[in-house]
């Protein structure tokens, strides 16, 4: 199948909207970039269980409001969150205001500490899904994607079963895929 998102240059994954700027932007530095930062894999986790249900554009659009009410992604500052933060956070249009899923993300940054805790590094847990390297999928175009894989299972019920929330099987592939334990970048993609 031809990809519409090519241009002169370079062809990106055909799912992308190349009518919006900072979408592009993230595609082409952002996602399925390796992670092995914990900071920027908490972040993803929050944004991407904030992103169950929408899309991830709308997300993306308010990044810098979670940034800014989350303490730049602080883990250790959102685990202490109060109930008087989630009112304060429930108030602020900057951010997705679903009282569950911000009581999950604090709840998970506690969750994410504990890991951090017993693995010496959340990135030491979560690369060791993927034996600590990119796993690489043949993917022609967005029809032949996936949503979940048996990694993305296994993580989801792991996770469960140490406490975390909003994050199952499809958020959690969407996860790995963002910080590069996947590369799901079609087979025409540059960034392939």
């Amino acid at each position: 199948m031809d990809n519409d998102n090519c241009s002169v240059n370079k062809c990106r994954c055909s799912w992308l909207d190349t009518s919006k700027p900072d979408y592009v932007k993230y595609h082409d530095e952002e996602w399925g970039v390796p992670v092995h930062d914990d900071k920027v894999m908490f972040e993803s986790l929050v944004l991407e269980s904030a992103q169950a249900g929408l899309s991830w554009y709308t997300i993306l659009k308010k990044r810098e409001g979670y940034r800014k009410l989350f303490l730049d992604f602080n883990v250790n500052k959102v685990a202490t969150f109060t109930d008087d933060d989630i009112e304060r956070l429930m108030q602020d249009a900057s951010i997705v205001r679903n009282r569950l899923k911000i009581v999950a993300a604090i709840n998970n940054a506690k969750r994410f500490i504990e890991i951090q805790n017993e693995y010496g590094s959340f990135c030491q847990f979560i690369w060791s899904y993927v034996d600590h390297k990119t796993q690489v999928n043949n993917i022609e175009d967005a029809e032949n994607s996936v949503a979940t894989s048996s990694i993305s299972d296994q993580l989801a019920k792991d996770m469960k079963k140490r406490g975390f929330k909003f994050l199952g099987s499809t958020t959690l592939y969407s996860h790995l895929q963002a910080t590069g334990l996947i590369n799901d970048h079609s087979n025409s993609c540059f960034r392939k």
